[in-house]
Formats: C-alpha cells, sequence, structure tokens
C-alpha cells in the first residue's frame, strides 16, 4: 500500500512542476479538512483557499522542486509522507498528509519549512519504510 502513497506524493510534485492547476486539484481531499502552510506564509485553511494559493505559485512560475528521500509513516486510512524538498540550491523539510478518499490517497495538509544549517543531508541515509 505504501506505494500508492508514494505515487500519490509523486503525482502532487509532478502536478507542481507541470504548473497544473487541473491535476492539482485532483491531488486534495474533498471531504476532509485541508490545510497548508507554505514556507514563510501563515497557515491557509480551507479547500478553496489552499487551492487558491497553488494556483497563484503556478500562475507566477513556479520553482523547479525535486521530492528527495520520501518516507512514509501509515496508521490506517492516513499517512504522512515526510521528505526533503530540494529547490535551486536550498533544501526544505517538507511533510505531506494525505487520506485515504474514495479510493484515492489525497493530500490534506502540506508543510514545508528551511533545514537549519548543518543539519545532516538525509538524502544520504537509507531510510526504511514504516510498513504499519
Amino acid at each position: 500500500m505504501d506505494t500508492a502513497i508514494l505515487a500519490a506524493n509523486e503525482a502532487f510534485y509532478d502536478a507542481f512542476r507541470r504548473e497544473d492547476p487541473t491535476a492539482m486539484d485532483e491531488l486534495w481531499a474533498r471531504r476532509a479538512p485541508v490545510a497548508c502552510i507554505h514556507p514563510g506564509w501563515d497557515a491557509l485553511l480551507g479547500r478553496d483557499r489552499v487551492l487558491a494559493s497553488w494556483r497563484a505559485i503556478m500562475e507566477n512560475g513556479a520553482p523547479v522542486i525535486r521530492c528527495v528521500a520520501p518516507r512514509v509513516q501509515r496508521l490506517g486510512d492516513v499517512a504522512l509522507v515526510i521528505c526533503e524538498e530540494h529547490v535551486g540550491g536550498g533544501r526544505l523539510i517538507a511533510t505531506n498528509a494525505f487520506v485515504h478518499e474514495d479510493g484515492h490517497w489525497r493530500l490534506v495538509h502540506h508543510q514545508a519549512g528551511p533545514i537549519a544549517s548543518g543539519a545532516p543531508d538525509t538524502t544520504s541515509v537509507a531510510a526504511p519504510h514504516d510498513t504499519n
């Protein structure tokens, strides 16, 4: 089942890279509450506000982001994917939360923030997937 979660996570980054608001809309939950915290932003609550933020970012030219070393932590119909986002020469740490809704893993939360300088690079450390 982790494969489906990782595929949903990759679809999120792919939609962002392609600047595809329709694909982004398909990835977010419709019934479960959603939230997003972009680096340096206040919390955005509610599907409409979250999707409006992604559309605005994509309309202004989305930065190239690469998801690195995604790790799944699953508890029933909820899963977290913790990964690094490589943006230009910088690194962010991100958490993407998914819920199993209508037979698909859909985003309910995204948060990314800077990694403190001097923090170890987790891309060189193999982390096992939690298969709970």
